[in-house]
């Protein structure tokens, strides 16, 4: 199985609060600690746990920070396929509250890999099973949707409907405003939708509710698990499970993200299909 992130990279300092600080209030923080972390990363880092190779089209900041991210992504795995711009490496802090809850500010602005960058081997993303796109322009999407399956996210619903290709699934949230979809927003309409909603579950379009998986230990922190997720999902219906099976699937690489702090994935085997039932007579 080849798979492909083609997304983004914060630099993340992570905070470790009772709980986030309200305004004109002073909280002390417990732990902190920094990682290459972003929707990209994050799925990258998912996918090298599930496929045999997992190439990650990304573009980052030419300075210490960028060249730090790309050398942490690669010790953890991941073939770092990216470009340098003359721009600061993004970051990001990340609170993460006693209950396991992350809170998230960005500093500066999402740096998107191009489609037209020739010193990324975007023609190689044709031989690639599974395709998450969680950033990039246009002509980075074209060349994702290169791959036998494509899922995407709604974050990145601008470009989608620019692009106007077909999607395998989209995954958005039923609660994060940022990530909402409604039906006939895009044109075509993505094979299948998922709308995510933490513990609570969510709804497959085609398929309709869904539950979540039960975590494989104790919460820590729930940055990524929507990424993982999404990777999770790629990487099922690449794998050929039918849509009830790779949400199922998806949901439990989504748990496993809880279990460990800040950039974290947790191998996750696909069950395989249910049995038919016995013949009769």
């Amino acid at each position: 199985m080849r798979a492909a992130v083609v997304g983004h990279v914060e630099w993340v300092e992570f905070l470790a609060v009772e709980a986030v600080p309200r305004p004109g209030e002073i909280v002390g923080v417990t732990e902190s600690w920094e990682q290459a972390g972003g929707g990209g990363a994050v799925a990258a880092l998912q996918l090298s746990l599930l496929a045999d190779s997992v190439a990650f089209y990304t573009a980052l900041g030419d300075d210490e920070l960028g060249r730090r991210a790309k050398r942490e992504l690669e010790e953890r795995g991941i073939d770092v396929r990216a470009s340098f711009v003359e721009r600061p490496q993004r970051r990001a802090v990340t609170f993460v509250d006693a209950t396991g809850e992350r809170t998230i500010a960005t500093i500066g602005p999402k740096l998107h890999p191009r489609g037209h960058d020739v010193v990324l081997p975007w023609h190689e993303l044709a031989r690639c099973d599974a395709v998450y796109f969680c950033a990039g322009d246009v002509d980075a999407l074209y060349a994702a949707r290169r791959g036998r399956v494509l899922v995407a996210t709604a974050r990145e619903l601008g470009t989608l409907r620019l692009g106007a290709v077909e999607l395998d699934a989209l995954v958005a949230s039923a609660k994060d405003e940022a990530e909402l979809y409604r039906a006939g927003e895009l044109e075509p309409e993505p094979l299948l939708v998922v709308s995510t909603s933490g513990a609570l579950g969510g709804w497959a379009q085609p398929g309709g509710p869904y539950t979540a998986a039960t975590p494989p230990g104790p919460v820590v922190d729930a940055y990524g698990a929507g990424d993982c997720f999404a990777a999770g999902l790629a990487f099922a219906l690449a794998a050929g499970a039918d849509r009830p099976r790779a949400i199922e699937f998806a949901a439990r690489c989504g748990a496993g993200a809880l279990v460990g702090r800040g950039v974290h994935a947790e191998r996750v085997e696909l069950s395989p299909p249910a049995s038919p039932p016995p013949a009769l007579g």
